[in-house]
Parts: structure tokens; C-alpha cells; sequence
């Protein structure tokens, strides 16, 4: 018997070692798996093999050298990691990606944590060999949330990889070939004036300090050494469960006090706990809904609480604006009230009052600025720090983060329940909300809170769940390109969910590419498990039962999404330019009394027919020839992104265009201007 199933079990031979093959892709994992660890810069677990950056090459006998990443896994191969030709091989690989490397690693955002960095040492480089032939190139700083240095850029495509693959968007790519190759912005535009939408996860995943995000750690320290301002904080409830990482703690375990500690340390006046204001959130979302639910409103009710998913829909779904929800995010709301009620109760100047926010996310530094957060010059929200910007202050001021005598939070705004903690967590606001919503609807108390439904690691999942005599269908994604599928479906009138949670990051904000970068599988699991386990730790765990949010109505916003709610808490988008407005020319040069054509090939617009309506009109023209007339444009983009296709004919706009409507459009003019 145990001959039986020792021959059943399917090895191969890494360095003189019998490696069982246990469902592993491919070699890399299977030689990770046998507790070697094989630099590579382009492979990523999450992505597509790509087969880029050749350091995990191995010699398989009878094969020769192969890479680990792309080679299947067979019984019976014999594989070896390290000979003297492999060796070389990577050292050389390197060499040259570090001859044409901007090599200013002390002053690099990614110091300590840079892959190359890290290879280098690993393979024993201490000279490079080769000549550097590049010419620096611009640093990118238009976005609010990421930098873009293509002088530290490898050309792994990692960052195209996520932003295609697991995203849906395809903000960045790669452009020319040979030595010119780059990864770029569409057009060659800056990362600001494209289609990104601030998630940063292409941050997350870059190996080198090519794409950071933003820093704000300057602007902060400024504002606490001005004895003229008053600085307080909100901290987002994921940043407490993955700080610990970068001072050696386990992944997963909770160091609130120690954060708390840490801020008051560095100067802070006031710590508060967002998870209070996504107390606030479930209670002003829930009863939306439930307003929708029982009033025909718009369905299916999608969350907005996650900046990077409103951009995008703002960019690709204009239609579904109005399904969103009108509540601010939990970070907005807090701003708010902030900025409502602490200038009168310190004695403060509402412009010398500054709040700062702790995030797990790149794309809140985006929202923060927005416009529609800021009333009469003063934001909700000044500035927005990442949970690697927040550990750099902390190492700057020369805290012992493990040594610090736990503090706690500031109260009100610093109470919360278990509901406003699991937000960070991909299904913790469908649970939270359907904590509150179960007791709303049935008028009874929820003797267990958990709704083990709502949590999973899959990016999309369909959910039912009873409450009272009817049934909630819920949808709950990561990862936008699971967002679109579902986006898709709501447009097109053929979803039937009630309630959508959407988040950009993996896992949710304990994902977020501002918290500490790893790429070890599990991590994001063990952040979601510790944000369960703060819940469970808690004597309250559900919104309803914060009685600092009760007051809070009681004594400043009054009824709920009432009047006064609604001024502080809720909000509005609208449709949003993607690149920034140039035309492409499709033939000769327009001259001034030819008819000028332009035909919007904007994403919305290109899904909707606009590349159909711009071949009909060119084979037009040239069928007619009618080259020395019109001039036809592919163009970017008129912001009627809910009314397209869009086609402009000598200035007039012609929306849900179709091609027999600009032809008639485009003789009529060409007969005004031969009258």
C-alpha cells in the first residue's frame, strides 16, 4: 500500500532535492516552495507570466537554461538555481539594468524596499561594468497621488500588467521598441492628465522607486511646527492592522494604541478614528438604500466610499452617476464635521485648523482635493498621508514604535463600533450596512451580528441574504475590472442586485498601495483576519449602537438624511475628462474652408460606436473624394460621456450621433459653404 502511493506522488529534482508537484504553475513556485528564493523582477502571483527581466533562469537537464516562470512543472526534471554560467547570466542582467539606472538610492522613496536594491546585494554587485547610454528624463509629478520617475524604471510591466489585467484600464503601457522603450501614459500625456484613477496599485507592484506615491510628509511637518495651527488626525482602520509590518511586528496585528501614541508624540493635537465616521457612513447609506428600496429609486444602490471605483465610474459609467451613492467617504465625512464643529469649540480659525489623514490608499490624496470637498477655499480635508508616509514620520522623529506605551483615541470622534472597523476589509461595508439594515427592516435586535456571507477572497461575488420577509441580493467586488462586469450588466438594465460594494484595491483597503508592500500571498489575508478580530474584541458591533454618533445627530445634524446631513455628509460626481483635449488628424492637414470633422474616440464613447461611425465617414470621403472638403478628426473627449456617441461638425455637437446623421450634418455644411 505505501509502495502504492509513494510511486503516485509526482516529483522532479531542485538542487539535489525530491520536490513533490502539488498543483504549483509553474518552476518559480515550486522552487519558492523549496525554500529558495529566485530573484525575478516581472513575475507577480496575481498577474500574467511575462517573462521579462531573465533572473530566474535555472538549467534543466537535457533542456538547457530555461526561465522558472514560464516552464511548467514535469516529473522526473532534474533543475538546478545556481551554476557559474546561470550566475553570470543574472549578474550581467542586472549590471545593465543598473548602468542605465538613476542610482540616487539614499534619496530614493523605494530605499530599503527596492527589488533591484535588494538583487544586487543578493548577487554580490559591487561594480558595474557597463557605460550608462540614457538621457535623463523628466521626473512626472501631475498626479495628486503617484510620481512617476522613468529614469528607475525596468521595463517589467509589472504596473502595465496590474493596470490592465486586474484593473481594467490600461492607464499606462508600453510605447516604442529597443533601447527607446518606455513605459508611458496614453498619447505620452503626464499620469495626471490620463485615464488613472489614483489606486496606485501600480506602485504597490513596481520593484524600483519608478512609481511612488506622492509624498506630503514635508507639508505635514510644516503645519505642526506652526504654532498658528492647530493639527489634528483621523487614522483609517487598515492602517492599524499593517503599520506593525514595517517596525517587525506580525502582519495582521492591531498597534492602535501605539499609532495613537506615535501622533500625539509627533504633535498632533486631537487622534481621531475614521471608523467612527464609517459608523456615520452605514447609518446615512443604509437608510438610502432602504429609501431606494421602498421608493422605486435608483437600483442597484452602488457604494462610494472608495475614490478610485467614483473616478472610474466617473470616467466609464456617467450613466450609472446617479446609482452611486450621495454619501461622502468616511474620510470626507470626518473632514467635515471637523471643520463644522471644532472651530468654535477650540477657539480656532476654521482656516487655521488642519486636518491630516491617515490612509491605506493613494487615491484619498486625490479625493481630498477635489473641489466639490471644499467649501469657500478650505478643504474638508488638507492632507492625506499613506501608512509608509505615517512609519517615515514616526523613524524621523526617532520613535520606538514597539517600545511606545499605548494612548487612546480622542473622543467623540474617536469612538467607534466593530461595524466602522471591518470597512477596511472587501465585504465590510455590505456587513456593516446589513447590520444595521436587519434591525431597521425587522425591528428586532440582531442577537449575532456576523454575516459570514458578505466575506470571501474571490473579486466578485453574488450574495442573498434574508432580512426579515424579503431578500437582499448583494454584490461584492475588488479589483475594477470585476467592477466594470458588473457595471456593464447595470447599465444595459439586466442587474438585479439591490446593493454593489465596490473597491479598487485587492482585498480592499487592507490592500491599498499605501500600506507597507509585500508580496508574500497571505499578507492581505492576515490584515483581513486582524480587522475581524478588532470586531470581535469589541463590546459593540454595530453602527446603531455608537451613542457618540446618536449625539452627533441629536445635538449638530438632526434628522437622519435630513437637510443638515445631507449639507455635511452627502455629495455628488459628475463626468470627468479622461485625456486631455487634442484631436488626432486622419488624412491631410484641415485648411480653413474645408468642414471640420471630429468624431469623440473617448472609452465611452468607443464602446458605444464611435469607431464605427469614424470609418464610415472616412470611407466616405475617400469613396466620394471628398479630401480637399472635409477634414475628419478622431478627438478627445466633449464630456458628454451619457449622451455618446459624440460628433462635432464645424463646432456643432451632435450626441447619440449616428453615422447617417453626420453625413446629413456634414453636406448640409459643406452646402453653406459654397452659398
Amino acid at each position: 500500500m505505501s509502495a502504492t502511493i509513494a510511486t503516485a506522488v509526482k516529483t522532479l529534482n531542485i538542487d539535489g532535492i525530491e520536490v513533490p508537484i502539488n498543483g504549483e504553475r509553474n518552476l518559480l513556485e515550486l522552487i519558492r516552495k523549496a525554500d529558495i528564493d529566485l530573484p525575478t523582477f516581472c513575475y507577480h502571483s496575481d498577474l500574467s507570466v511575462y517573462g521579462a527581466c531573465r533572473l530566474c533562469l535555472v538549467d534543466i537537464a537535457g533542456r538547457g537554461i530555461q526561465g522558472a516562470c514560464s516552464t511548467p512543472p514535469e516529473p522526473g526534471l532534474k533543475v538546478r538555481t545556481q551554476t557559474e554560467e546561470i550566475r553570470e547570466i543574472r549578474k550581467i542582467s542586472v549590471e545593465l539594468l543598473l548602468a542605465n539606472h538613476e542610482r540616487e538610492c539614499t534619496t530614493c522613496g523605494k530605499s530599503a524596499a527596492c527589488q533591484l536594491q535588494d538583487v544586487a546585494r543578493k548577487l554580490g554587485i559591487n561594480k558595474v561594468r557597463f557605460q550608462p547610454v540614457h538621457k535623463p528624463k523628466p521626473v512626472d509629478r501631475s498626479s495628486l497621488s503617484l510620481t512617476r520617475d522613468p529614469n528607475k524604471c525596468v521595463l517589467c510591466g509589472d504596473c502595465v500588467r496590474f493596470c490592465s489585467e486586474i484593473q481594467g484600464i490600461g492607464a499606462i503601457d508600453f510605447a516604442f521598441r529597443g533601447h527607446d522603450a518606455a513605459v508611458l501614459p496614453a498619447f505620452g500625456k503626464d499620469l495626471g492628465e490620463g485615464e488613472c484613477i489614483n489606486c496606485g496599485q501600480c506602485a504597490a507592484v513596481c520593484p524600483t522607486g519608478a512609481l511612488t506615491p506622492r509624498q506630503e510628509i514635508d507639508e505635514v511637518w510644516k503645519v505642526l511646527g506652526d504654532p498658528t495651527k492647530t493639527v489634528v488626525v483621523q487614522i483609517a482602520p487598515a492602517v492599524r492592522v499593517a503599520i506593525g509590518e514595517l517596525f517587525g511586528m506580525p502582519p495582521g496585528e492591531s498597534t492602535r494604541g501605539q499609532m495613537v501614541a506615535a501622533l500625539k508624540r509627533l504633535g498632533f493635537k486631537y487622534v481621531y478614528d475614521t471608523a467612527f465616521s464609517a459608523d456615520l457612513t452605514v447609518i446615512e447609506e443604509a437608510n438610502e438604500f432602504l429609501g431606494r428600496k421602498t421608493n422605486g429609486g435608483k437600483l442597484p444602490l452602488f457604494t462610494s466610499c472608495c475614490p478610485g471605483w467614483v473616478k472610474f465610474a466617473e470616467q466609464y459609467f456617467p450613466e450609472l452617476l446617479p446609482n452611486l451613492s450621495t454619501c461622502k467617504s468616511p474620510q470626507q465625512m470626518l473632514g467635515a464635521l471637523v471643520k463644522e464643529l471644532l472651530p468654535a469649540e477650540l477657539g480656532v480659525e476654521k482656516k487655521n485648523l488642519v486636518m491630516v489623514s491617515i490612509m491605506p490608499c493613494t487615491a484619498k490624496k486625490f479625493e481630498a482635493k477635489r473641489p466639490e470637498f471644499a467649501k469657500d477655499g478650505v478643504a474638508e480635508v488638507d492632507h492625506v498621508l499613506t501608512t509608509q508616509e505615517l512609519a517615515r514620520m514616526i523613524e524621523e522623529a526617532g520613535l520606538r514604535f514597539t517600545k511606545l506605551q499605548p494612548e487612546s483615541f480622542d473622543m467623540p470622534m474617536g469612538f467607534k463600533t466593530g461595524a466602522g472597523v471591518i470597512f477596511g476589509n472587501s465585504g465590510g461595508v455590505s456587513e456593516a450596512v446589513l447590520r444595521y439594515a436587519a434591525e431597521k427592516v425587522t425591528g428586532k435586535k440582531l442577537v449575532n451580528p456576523d454575516f459570514h456571507a458578505v466575506r470571501g477572497e474571490d473579486g466578485l461575488r453574488i450574495v442573498e441574504v434574508p432580512v426579515g420577509d424579503i431578500v437582499l441580493k448583494l454584490g461584492i467586488v475588488h479589483g475594477l475590472k470585476n467592477a466594470r462586469m458588473l457595471a456593464e450588466k447595470a447599465r444595459r438594465g439586466k442587474c438585479d442586485l439591490d446593493i454593489i460594494e465596490v473597491m479598487a484595491c485587492p482585498g480592499g483597503c487592507i490592500g491599498g498601495a499605501g500600506q507597507p508592500v509585500s508580496r508574500e500571498r497571505d499578507i492581505r489575508k492576515l490584515r483581513t483576519r486582524g480587522l475581524y478580530d478588532v470586531d470581535k474584541n469589541m463590546e459593540l458591533h454595530k453602527s446603531q449602537e455608537n451613542h457618540f454618533v446618536t449625539e452627533c445627530y441629536q445635538r449638530h445634524l438632526g434628522e437622519i438624511g435630513g437637510k443638515n446631513a445631507h449639507r455635511l455628509l452627502h455629495t455628488h460626481y459628475h463626468n470627468r475628462r479622461r485625456i486631455a483635449g487634442e484631436t488626432i488628424e486622419l488624412g491631410d492637414s484641415p485648411e480653413a474652408e474645408k468642414v471640420k470633422v471630429n468624431v469623440c474616440t473617448g472609452t465611452n464613447c468607443f464602446v458605444k460606436g464611435s469607431q464605427h461611425i469614424l470609418h464610415a465617414l472616412l470611407d466616405q470621403v475617400e469613396k466620394e473624394e471628398l479630401q480637399d472638403k472635409v477634414s475628419i478628426n478622431a478627438s478627445f473627449c466633449f464630456e458628454k460621456c451619457d449622451h455618446g456617441p459624440t460628433v462635432s461638425v464645424d463646432g456643432n455637437k451632435i450626441q447619440w450621433c449616428t453615422a447617417p446623421a453626420a453625413k446629413a450634418e456634414i453636406l448640409q455644411k459643406m452646402k453653406e459653404k459654397n452659398q
